[in-house]
């Protein structure tokens, strides 16, 4: 069975410590940012962690990257 990585998208506040954890850490500031984090995911992600600023930016965004699906969390606001 293969694993997957884990990435996690946001204001830096919210997603530095998941660094510690293993997570790819994608600092997105803003709607733009986080919608480029998202489409330019590395592969072999397949969970992504989004911050409710990111998620919110990605409600009526870009289809996942590279036509691929990762599962995607929220945090708790």
């Amino acid at each position: 069975m293969t694993v997957g990585r884990v990435a996690a998208i946001g204001e830096p506040s919210r997603v530095g410590g998941l660094a510690l954890a293993g997570a790819v850490v994608l600092v997105a500031d803003g709607p733009e940012a986080v919608r480029r984090a998202w489409r330019d995911l590395p592969e072999g992600v397949d969970l992504v962690i989004l911050t409710p600023v990111a998620a919110e930016a990605l409600r009526s965004g870009p289809a996942a990257p590279a036509g691929r699906r990762p599962l995607t969390a929220v945090m708790p606001p």
